[in-house]
């Protein structure tokens, strides 16, 4: 649990931390060492971009000289356990710079010593002070050191950040528990009887010091000034070291009741369900809550840790499979073990009974069973070494988990139980793909055949299988896990009980949904594949034969698999632009600045005809919001559609264009407002594009002879907030379209 419970920034227990925007912790300390300052003149470039100087800037005002010390020692160790932020890390980041800002510069960067890659602190250029004539007021960001999103700080700066008061808690208790366990650890170089209490251990060289011998031993210069030293960890049975500690029922009852960050004297009282986050009374009579869902904050308290409950239960049942897979596996070793002497022992008896004419082989045949032996051992190892690696990752998740179930702050729970739930869902789902079986059978398929002339010795050899290979049989589609979502299917086989030869591979086909010829898709060992970028609502039948090196077997039977009628889809985090924000499970955006930027949809279309909406939630100040269809490389730091790449429709508050190479045709009357939706229909049969505007065709067909593969895009700055609305079936009926104005 010690790994769920350090800062990604320092590598140290976490203190004071913060939750940001995107779920993550970082301690309060490091977060001042990662905010970065930038004059309002160059917001629009991403912080990479910033000048640099030769020394970091001081701390924070008001942060006092702590915040300076704790700068320069994360500094200090970023460099350490980075290398100087040099080489392969600035190429990496240089990668990552030109995929989420579209600019080719790079900036070298740091790693914490829990190995996770930091941006620099970035101070500001020579002359900074004198600021030129009409630059606004420096504004502040900070990165988050895990997933690399930017969030914007405001007027409040870093105490806009909620406190995680939960993982601060859990932090205390674990460091009492450690501490008094440190009382029990004894000095490893003392001379006396007993040994002096150890007082610290150093990570580097695994050894507890007593402070007599740290002074003595390990003195803090020389090779040694870059150790770090640091409190005797607990063990098992040791006060502190597993359960509550005794300090569960203190934590939660003593505890005083969170009041509301916007509004110090109101404590929480409600849950903001559109917002996720814990809100007071105030922020729903006055605040930016008043219009959302809210619920009562100890149900909600109470549904959360109910998921969580019912996510740990089933990680804990894989972890229990996983524990008795690990024993089976150890009997294992010791059956191959037993198994191979066996065989060596048989070996040797046979090659004796045909005297010289077998001597010369027995030594080559032995090799030969040795080698098996030394492989079915290595796979088993790499199985047990990667399972237990498994098993001690989801541990540490549950311990955490179990810890946080204790507390009994809902408002602190609700912070962080969303992020929580979702980690542990996929800790299960990763046990449910990887098949808890053995890749190797303690047997030893090899059978020697004594038989033969004399004059065939020379050329005697092992038979690789018992039986007599042929072509495989018929494999078994397993049609419960075969399924369909939106255009991708899933297939999986097995192949029959019972069936002793050798399969090397599978080869998948698929028609064209279309009734045409198969083709293949897939040609490898897995029992599993998933194919997507098929047809919306079309009909594919599929099938599956094995083969090794014998030739190719037998035809399975055919599945029929239909593809969804209409799409379902989100907007897409992984090839939106960095300054775009999505929440509402990825259908709702917003964007954190001023200039266009560009977010694709999940789904991509290249035949059929599709209909989606998109709900104007937010409307401030006239901006010009473009609705279309775009390739998967368009450029995403313009207006959708001033590139070759996209085709779109641009809408203020009175009148809509088309545009497409950045050529602006066919003005209509009619705007958009808070409230309005959005319509865009793509017919690929007709190859054209269409637009409606609260349910009314606005303008003519807006592009043609449109071919290829298309993806829903939209382009929106931080005036602008959508809603996409996905599923929906194509308009039977429109009303009459309003005439352009050219």
């Amino acid at each position: 649990m010690e790994e769920e419970l350090k800062c990604p920034v320092c590598g140290s227990l976490f203190r004071e931390p913060i939750i940001l925007p995107c779920s993550h912790n970082v301690c309060l300390p490091c977060a001042r060492t990662i905010a970065v300052q930038t004059p309002e003149s160059e917001q629009h470039l991403p912080p990479l971009l910033h000048s640099r100087g030769p020394a970091p800037p001081a701390a924070a005002p008001g942060a006092g000289p702590g915040a300076a010390a704790g700068s320069a020692a994360c500094l200090d160790s970023e460099s350490a356990a980075g290398g100087g932020g040099g080489g392969d890390h600035a190429d990496k980041l240089s990668l990552h710079s030109e995929t989420d800002s579209g600019y080719g510069s790079y900036t070298p960067s740091l790693k914490s010593p829990n190995g996770v890659r930091v941006l620099p602190l970035v101070p500001a250029p020579p002359g900074a002070a004198a600021a030129p004539r009409g630059a606004g007021p420096p504004s502040s960001s900070l990165t988050c050191p895990q997933c690399h999103r930017s969030a914007s700080l405001d007027q409040r700066g870093l105490r806009g950040f909620q406190r995680n008061r939960l993982l601060e808690a859990i932090v205390q208790r674990y460091q009492q528990g450690r501490a008094a366990a440190a009382a029990a650890a004894k000095c490893q170089l003392c001379d006396r009887s007993p040994p002096e209490p150890a007082a610290v251990l150093c990570e580097q060289c695994e050894v507890l010091y007593c402070a007599a011998c740290q002074l003595r031993c390990h003195p803090a210069r020389g090779p040694f000034a870059k150790h770090r030293l640091t409190p005797p960890p607990a063990h098992p049975g040791a006060p502190g070291g597993g359960g509550d500690g005794g300090g569960g029922k203190g934590a939660g009852g003593g505890r005083k009741l969170p009041t509301c960050a916007e509004h110090d004297l109101e404590n929480y009282s409600m849950y903001c369900v559109s917002c996720r986050s814990p809100v007071c009374y105030q922020c729903l009579e006055e605040g930016k809550h008043n219009k959302h869902d809210v619920k009562a904050l100890g149900a909600m308290w109470k549904q959360h840790k109910a998921q969580l409950s019912q996510a740990l239960n089933g990680v804990s049942d894989k972890a229990k499979e996983a524990k008795e897979f690990l024993v089976q596996l150890k009997n294992l070793l010791q059956q191959i073990q037993e198994n191979g002497l066996d065989y060596e022992a048989c070996l040797v008896a046979q090659c004796d009974a045909l005297v010289d004419a077998l001597t010369r082989q027995k030594a080559k045949l032995l090799t030969k069973v040795t080698k098996e032996r030394e492989h079915k051992l290595k796979v088993v190892w790499d199985q047990i070494n990667h399972c237990t690696l498994k098993l001690r990752q989801s541990t540490g998740l549950m311990e955490y988990c179990l810890e946080v179930i204790k507390e009994n702050d809902p408002s602190g729970f609700l912070q962080i139980s969303d992020a929580l739930i979702k980690r542990v869902q996929v800790s299960q789902e990763q046990w449910v793909k990887g098949a808890l079986e053995p890749k190797v059978s303690a047997e030893f398929d090899l059978t020697l055949d004594s038989e033969p002339l004399l004059q065939s010795i020379h050329q005697l050899d092992f038979i690789q299988m018992k039986f007599p290979v042929s072509v495989p049989p018929v494999p078994l589609l397993q049609l419960e896990k075969c399924c369909t979502r939106n255009n991708s299917v899933t297939l999986a086989w097995r192949m029959p009980p019972l069936s002793h030869n050798p399969v090397e591979g599978y080869i998948l086909e698929l028609d064209d949904g279309d009734g045409g010829q198969f083709r293949e898709v897939y040609v490898g060992k897995e029992t599993l594949c998933t194919i997507d970028g098929l047809h919306f609502n079309s009909t594919y039948n599929a099938r599956v034969k094995a083969f090794n090196s014998s030739g190719v077997g037998p035809y399975s039977k055919t599945v029929i698999l239909q593809t969804s009628d209409v799409a379902w889809f989100t907007f897409d985090p992984s090839s939106a632009h960095r300054d775009i924000v999505l929440s509402n499970d990825n259908q709702t955006a917003t964007c954190n600045s001023y200039d266009d930027r560009v977010v694709l949809g999940t789904a991509a279309f290249s035949k059929g005809v599709h209909y989606w909406e998109l709900h104007v939630d937010r409307y401030d100040n006239h901006p010009d919001p473009a609705f279309g269809i775009a390739r998967i490389n368009v450029v995403k730091d313009m207006m959708l559609g001033k590139d070759d790449k996209a085709w779109a429709m641009y809408v203020d508050n009175n009148r809509s264009w088309f545009m497409h190479c950045n050529s602006h045709t066919n003005r209509t009357e009619g705007g958009v407002s808070k409230g309005a939706t959005v319509g865009v229909l793509l017919d690929l049969n007709k190859h054209n594009l269409t637009f409606y505007i609260n349910g009314q065709q606005q303008g003519p067909p807006a592009f043609e002879n449109i071919e290829g593969v298309f993806m829903p895009a939209l382009s929106l700055n931080r005036n602008v907030q959508v809603t996409l609305h996905t599923g929906l079936e194509v308009p039977q009926s429109v009303k009459q379209p309003k005439l352009p104005n050219n």
